[in-house]
């Protein structure tokens, strides 16, 4: 059962986790798990937060390079976030995915951690041409829920409502989210973990917004196609990630302070 006092707070994942789209490399990430962080601060000062996810990492990297480290820290609360770059690539298998999803959750369970995953949005929803990939969500959704009920698992399901494939919460790349995506994450998180002062409007929808014309559409898919499609497609046939070379941004239990834009530290970039 969730409870809202945690002392020791673990990341796992791969670029959404890291904070990729709120904020950037020069005057530091926030994301999800930093803004879940502080509501968990909120409810415990004495909180301490590593975050080692790295960008580009598929759940298999994950756990070969992230399980053990985080076991080491002892944590009393993990989440595991992973399954989107598996998802991108041809050779995609939700079961083998899913498999080491599980082998995560059991391990970080019985080193005594109560753990925490979402579910996965459509993608077809927020890139058009990713529309056959939705198949693939649902079937990870659904191995990863069966998964997580198998071992205590706290879920928050982001993937089943409407507002979470809003292009408003999407960075212009729309493979991460934007400072009020990472927000609503956080506060599904919260939600999902019980957290005091935590509900669900993170669900309701944003205001109504100008749809564009069919000739601004296709303009912006082509820009989009050449801006970033073109450059990731590129990097997958070189066999070359984008989190090549780099390492956690906060492989240690620290205090709360030590995260840019936090109440003790100093403002991210895009903040809400």
């Amino acid at each position: 059962m969730p409870h809202s006092s945690y002392l020791r707070y673990v990341a796992l994942g791969d670029s959404q986790t890291e904070g990729l789209g709120d904020g950037d490399d020069l005057t530091g990430l926030r994301g999800w798990a930093d803004r879940l962080a502080e509501r968990l601060a909120a409810a415990e000062p004495a909180l301490r937060y590593a975050n080692l996810a790295v960008r580009g990492r598929t759940a298999a990297e994950v756990r070969a390079g992230q399980l053990a480290p985080a076991l080491a820290l002892r944590p009393d609360l993990a989440t595991v976030v992973a399954g989107v770059n598996d998802l991108l690539r041809p050779g995609f298998d939700a079961a083998e995915v899913a498999g080491h999803m599980e082998a995560m959750f059991a391990e970080l369970t019985a080193a005594g951690a109560h753990v925490a995953t979402l579910t996965f949005p459509d993608p077809g929803k927020i890139i058009p041409i990713a529309r056959p990939l939705r198949s693939r969500a649902l079937e990870l959704n659904a191995r990863i829920r069966a998964a997580a009920a198998r071992h205590g698992v706290t879920v928050a399901e982001t993937g089943g409502h409407a507002v979470t494939t809003d292009p408003r919460l999407w960075s212009a790349d729309r493979l991460h989210a934007t400072p009020l995506g990472h927000e609503r994450i956080a506060a599904a998180m919260a939600d999902a973990l019980r957290l005091p002062g935590s509900d669900g409007t993170w669900a309701l929808p944003l205001p109504p917004r100008p749809v564009p014309a069919g000739w601004q559409a296709a303009a912006a898919e082509l820009r989009w196609a050449g801006t970033f499609l073109g450059p990731w497609l590129v990097r997958r046939l070189r066999g070359r990630s984008s989190g090549d070379g780099r390492t956690a941004k906060r492989p240690g239990l620290l205090p709360l302070g030590g995260i840019p834009g936090a109440p003790e530290g100093r403002p991210a970039a895009g903040r809400p």
